[in-house]
């Protein structure tokens, strides 16, 4: 077992861990782009890690495992986006960051679009509150101005589903509840 520097202990969240899911992320989503722009999808992935380790370090909240949500946070799309299977996550991060993978990515084997979000939501509030805090993250970071060939239905669709997200999660965390709230807010601008 590594021992642990002073400044590791102090450490809300392992760096080495942050590390190992980075690069495993980086690795399965090499080549791919954010929706609607050419900035790789790992920016996307950052951004999720870097609102859940913001509101880590700046609540009061009590987090009880602060690895599972920063790992999820940056895996929480490989297993729906990529080749990347459950297994595959389990044998690198374990069962518990496997499971919370799982939770965050939709089933596409569930008919509409509707009926995948209401099964990913429930699927998700069966999981320890961190991983509620990843899909607030999410959701925060996707509440960026939509792609210019979105039309305004799908946008106010968006908006709603959003707003849905913060009905289900918005207790896992004050700091992202706030932040998504005024994100929700904002969004409305655009439609």
């Amino acid at each position: 077992m590594r021992r642990m520097s002073r400044d590791d202990a102090d450490m809300p969240w392992s760096p080495d861990k942050y590390t190992q899911a980075l690069h495993f992320a980086a690795r399965a989503h090499h080549g791919q782009t954010v929706q609607g722009s050419e900035m790789p999808y790992l920016a996307h992935v950052c951004n999720v890690a870097m609102e859940v380790m913001t509101a880590i370090a700046s609540t009061s909240d009590r987090i009880e495992r602060p690895d599972l949500a920063v790992q999820c946070a940056l895996l929480h799309d490989v297993i729906e986006d990529t080749d990347v299977t459950y297994e595959q996550v389990e044998t690198a991060f374990g069962d518990v960051v496997a499971q919370g993978v799982a939770a965050l990515s939709k089933d596409d084997r569930i008919g509409g679009k509707s009926e995948k979000m209401t099964d990913s939501l429930q699927r998700i509030k069966d999981q320890p509150r961190e991983i509620w805090m990843v899909k607030l993250a999410d959701r925060i970071t996707n509440l960026q101005p939509p792609p210019h060939y979105w039309k305004a239905q799908k946008i106010r669709e968006y908006h709603a589903e959003a707003k849905g997200i913060y009905e289900a999660l918005g207790e896992a965390n004050a700091a992202l509840s706030r932040r998504l709230l005024a994100k929700i807010e904002d969004y409305r601008r655009y439609f």
